[in-house]
This record gives C-alpha cells, sequence and structure tokens, in this order.
C-alpha cells in the first residue's frame, strides 16, 4: 500500500524536466535569434467612398475623388505606380422599416481602396497629409517594413540555430556527457515588433494651415525561435 507514493513522485520529476531526455539519450533545445531592423518603406491604405440613391452615382462621385487623391499624391511625391487600387466594390445600402416590417433599399455605396507605398520615409508624412487633404473618408494605419527582410529573417534564423547549439551543449556537459549529432530542427513563423501607428486625431481631415504630419519610424526587430532535438552521449567511468 505505500509503493503508490514513491511511484507517483518519480513520475512527477521526469515530467518536471522535459529538456533531458534520459531514455532517448537526447537533449531538447527551444532557442531564439533576434535582428535589429531599420525600415525603409512605408504603406497605408486609403479608402474612399460615396453613397447615392443610384449605383452609378455613387461609381461617379467616388471615381471623381479617387482622381483627386491620385493627384494629390503625385504633388506629393508618390509615383503613379506606388498607389494602385486594392479593392473596390459597389453594394446597396438596405434599412430595416418598422412599419412595414421589411427591409428597403436606401441606395448604393461605392468603395474603392487605394494602397500607398511610400519607398522614401521623408516623404510618409507628406503622403499622408495629401491623402487627407483630399478628402478621402479614411486613411489606415500606416505600417512599416524592410526591404531587406527576407536577408534578415536569415540572419535570425542562422543565430537562433547557433543558440539552440550552444545551449544543448551547455546542457550536456553540466549532465556530464557531451553534445551528439543533430535529430531534428524545425522553426516558427517569424515575429515581428508592433508596426507603428498613427494617432486617430492625424487622420482626421486637416485644418487649413495646419503642420505638415511628422512620421518617423523607430527600429523594430525580427525573432525566429528554433526546436531543436540532439544525441546526448554520457561519459562512461574509466
Amino acid at each position: 500500500m505505500k509503493a503508490s507514493p514513491v511511484v507517483l513522485l518519480v513520475v512527477g520529476f521526469l515530467s518536471f524536466m522535459p529538456s533531458l531526455h534520459a531514455a532517448e539519450e537526447g537533449i531538447s533545445v527551444t532557442a531564439s535569434g533576434t535582428v535589429q531592423v531599420k525600415p525603409d518603406t512605408g504603406m497605408f491604405d486609403v479608402v474612399v467612398q460615396s453613397t447615392e440613391k443610384d449605383a452609378a452615382r455613387a461609381a461617379a462621385r467616388t471615381a471623381e475623388s479617387v482622381t483627386l487623391l491620385q493627384s494629390s499624391l503625385r504633388s506629393a511625391g508618390i509615383p503613379v505606380a506606388d498607389s494602385p487600387s486594392s479593392g473596390y466594390s459597389v453594394r446597396p445600402v438596405w434599412a430595416w422599416e418598422q412599419s412595414s416590417g421589411r427591409n428597403l433599399l436606401k441606395g448604393y455605396v461605392a468603395r474603392h481602396v487605394v494602397r500607398v507605398t511610400v519607398r522614401d520615409l521623408r516623404l510618409a508624412g507628406a503622403a499622408v497629409d495629401a491623402a487627407v487633404r483630399s478628402g478621402a473618408g479614411e486613411v489606415g494605419d500606416v505600417r512599416f517594413v524592410s526591404s531587406r527582410y527576407d536577408a534578415l529573417r536569415r540572419a535570425a534564423l542562422e543565430l537562433a540555430v547557433r543558440n539552440a547549439r550552444e545551449d544543448a551543449g551547455v546542457m550536456a556537459r553540466a549532465a556530464g556527457g557531451s553534445l551528439g549529432a543533430l535529430v531534428e530542427l524545425t522553426s516558427d513563423e517569424p515575429q515581428r515588433s508592433p508596426r507603428f501607428q498613427m494617432e486617430e486625431a492625424t487622420l482626421m481631415k486637416a485644418a487649413p494651415g495646419a503642420p505638415q504630419t511628422e512620421i518617423t519610424p523607430g527600429d523594430q526587430e525580427i525573432s525566429v525561435s528554433v526546436h531543436s532535438r540532439w544525441r546526448f552521449s554520457p561519459h562512461t567511468a574509466k
């Protein structure tokens, strides 16, 4: 009757140390690598939409507004290739009428989304101001990225693998053995630091003579985690 508490204690001890698999003579390590990123490109979406009783009129009004937006962006130094359409729709607007107990067609809304890419970050504030001055209904969050993202991600991945090997070696030596060959290696999706977001007040229609919006992105980070398993070679006593 007294054997059961001893068995439970041993099982609990083994489950508490999952990184060193004595039965499999293996060591499992999770490590990460992080690199600093200086963004060199900014992106944001501009939404232009109009609501009219007639679908054709809604589409025409939205088209006029987009023409004004594109002209304003050209004046801010954004080429036409960096302000393409990313979405367009014309849909009916329905409203529930309580007295009749049915939906009534109230009109149509034409919605056009333009994605703006700023390759010279010195123009980021001017580009946002140009979109706001054109009368756009919505200017989305500014997102900053690096054109060297793939190379930086691979650098973080390489660093993570090196860290995993070094940690596994420390564990092996501390356990009285040496590190053997790599058995398994996987990686997680890269994690990036939160994107820069503009204050909502900045996205409201600019007042006449308002100062130019200043946007200066800070450094970001790209982190990659890897999961590894290594063979463990115990030292035998001579």
